[in-house]
């Protein structure tokens, strides 16, 4: 496995802990606020290729984060 492929499984594993801790809100609103969090706190490069994971058909992905990666815009 590439370094590449490593480090974009731990950027998902981190999402999907953003994810688990909105799950609690309603869907909208918590692929909301995952987006937003992804935004505020994750650099460009981040949020860029953890979309490029999950264009490349990349694993693992809760189904709130799946949602909420695929919606950014300003990758």
């Amino acid at each position: 496995m590439s370094d590449a492929a490593t480090h974009a499984e731990k950027l998902v594993s981190m999402a999907n802990q953003i994810a688990q801790f909105f799950k609690s809100q309603p869907h909208d609103e918590a692929v909301a606020s995952i987006m937003d969090h992804l935004r505020s706190f994750w650099t460009p490069k981040m949020r860029r290729q953890i979309a490029e994971y999950l264009a490349a058909g990349g694993q693992s992905f809760d189904p709130l984060t799946k949602e909420a990666v695929a919606r950014l815009t300003d990758i």
